[in-house]
């Protein structure tokens, strides 16, 4: 990122249009909480048709899913770091914690190393998000044990959550999203 403006031209409530408004509001209610126009939620806004579908599908993963929250957050970080999208890495770092992934394994996905894993199965869920994010395919090994721990229905909502943050990524670089404040740059040097 160049700058520490975004790409988009910058809105308030009071410049949204009904549509815009209602997706603000979704995006800003609970569980999620105030989130403003911060981070890939500005894009969304600014398209409604677009960005109501896509902040319900991240509501859904990050609140219904059945996956386990450490591995979702593995999966947000392997996207976030594959393409140095210092908001969205910086946004999860706290929720990777909070899903109880150790600093040093916070650290080695941020930098790209694989981390040494204490859980096997996080280890694996891993695996599969690597080579799926960096490869765009799973060897039949990684699939048929990330299958079998998660059953297809997990497995389903890992990819989705794979795709989901993709988008966020791709959406917060093509419009150079800054971090918000108080947010550490992941990577200082992309």
């Amino acid at each position: 990122m160049s700058s520490s403006q975004s790409r988009l031209a910058p809105m308030t409530l009071e410049s949204l249009t009904p549509d815009q408004r209602a997706v603000y509001d979704a995006i800003n209610r609970p569980p999620r909480g105030n989130l403003g126009f911060n981070g890939p939620y500005a894009a969304y806004i600014k398209a409604p048709g677009i960005g109501g579908p896509a902040q319900e599908l991240g509501a859904a993963i990050r609140f219904t899913v059945e996956c386990p929250e450490n591995f979702q957050k593995i999966a947000s970080c392997v996207v976030g770091q594959y393409h140095q999208a210092k908001f969205e890495f910086a946004a999860q770092k706290p929720y990777a914690r909070k899903a109880g992934l150790s600093e040093s394994v916070i650290e080695a996905l941020r930098t790209g190393k694989t981390p040494n894993f204490d859980d096997p199965n996080e280890h694996l869920i891993y695996d599969f998000c690597r080579q799926l994010v960096t490869v765009r395919r799973v060897d039949d090994d990684v699939y048929a044990r990330a299958r079998d721990r998660l059953g297809e229905t997990q497995l389903v909502e890992l990819v989705a959550t794979i795709a989901y943050y993709t988008t966020v990524c791709i959406t917060l670089n093509a419009f150079e999203v800054p971090l918000a404040d108080g947010m550490e740059d992941p990577f200082p040097d992309a």
